[in-house]
């Protein structure tokens, strides 16, 4: 048995001959490139934050533009990634509505650019159109029309104000207007921006809205996202839990108990005279609806403690106040 677990020469010689293959493989072929023009990568978690964010964001927006325009919008976010200046501005389409962004506190301006199939059905309703048609209109957005969006640019930047008020205040403010993707100087070409994309539907139109954060911003708030992250942590603990507890026991709900009997009209509920009786066609060991704030929340049978009449539920029962047994038939009175 123990010549039979030698190895040979060959087989000795095989595995060094392995071994010395792998160790002459070249090292380069598992390195991965890195791109030194763009320094101001973000983490992957900051990433994941910053899409919720604007998933609150869009249906912030979804809202506020459905009561102003009085239609029904559907905001939903598409993506969040880092690109390039220049790769976003390429993915632009020409002409378009493109809007600067002042951030303040901080230095620096972001981006907002509304397709033009957004824009101009949004423009034939508030100009007292129906907007549900598709529109495709491929021009320049005139200055006077620039003027009838600004309520609209304002209703969008305060969502979007408090959208990132969860994280630190910025006043998103609008600073300038383009139509051309190719004429924006905001930032350098190879600075890093993360491209927050979003479709928008009006109708029977649907659009993308894109807004561009350097990136450089969205790197020193590191800290404000994680200061979140451990607040939202936080709140779940066991204390918050039972502080909460405390004071939702305080709270008052309004219980009622309904005996579903027969129906009858309002002339012959008129002609009762006092002495008659209303009886509910309800068997004894039938379950009884009761309702929690106008809602069927359990079922329960009736019963009685002392003089008085309750509904039970397993072996819990509740006591239904100034309600005699001897009162159980309605008297109609005059």
């Amino acid at each position: 048995m123990a010549a039979d677990r030698v190895l040979s020469q060959e087989e000795i010689d095989g595995v060094f001959r392995t071994l010395q293959g792998q160790a002459q493989e070249d090292p380069a072929a598992a390195a991965q490139t890195y791109d030194f023009r763009r320094p101001d990568r973000i983490a992957k978690d900051q990433l994941r934050a910053i899409h919720l964010l604007h998933e609150n964001f869009a249906r912030s927006l979804s809202s506020s533009l459905s009561a102003f325009l009085r239609a029904y919008v559907a905001v939903n976010l598409v993506s969040v990634e880092q690109l390039s200046f220049l790769e976003f501005s390429q993915c632009l389409p020409s002409p378009s509505c493109i809007i600067a962004l002042s951030m303040r506190p901080y230095d620096g301006n972001s981006l907002l650019e509304i397709n033009p199939t957004l824009v101009f059905p949004i423009l034939e309703m508030l100009l007292g159109g129906s907007g549900k048609q598709g529109l495709k209109v491929s021009r320049e957005i005139t200055e006077i029309e620039q003027a009838i969006l600004e309520t609209v640019y304002r209703i969008i930047l305060n969502d979007l104000r408090n959208a990132w008020q969860a994280v630190t205040p910025i006043d998103f403010a609008l600073e300038s207007h383009e139509t051309e993707p190719q004429m924006l100087q905001i930032l350098a070409p190879n600075e890093a921006v993360v491209a927050v994309s979003m479709e928008a539907r009006i109708g029977d139109n649907t659009g993308m809205m894109n807004i561009g954060i350097p990136s450089i911003i969205v790197k020193m708030l590191r800290q404000k996202f994680d200061q979140q992250w451990s607040m939202r942590r936080s709140h779940s603990t066991v204390s918050d839990q039972e502080r909460m507890l405390k004071l939702v026991r305080a709270s008052k709900i309004w219980l009622d108990l309904r005996l579903q009997g027969q129906t009858m009209r309002v002339d012959e509920l008129l002609r009762l005279e006092p002495g008659q009786v209303l009886t509910f066609d309800h068997p004894v060991n039938k379950p009884i609806n009761l309702m929690m704030n106008g809602r069927v929340k359990y079922k329960g049978l009736p019963t009685a403690i002392g003089q008085k009449r309750a509904v039970e539920f397993g072996k819990e029962h509740i006591e239904l106040e100034y309600a005699p047994i001897k009162d159980y038939k309605m008297a109609a009175s005059g």
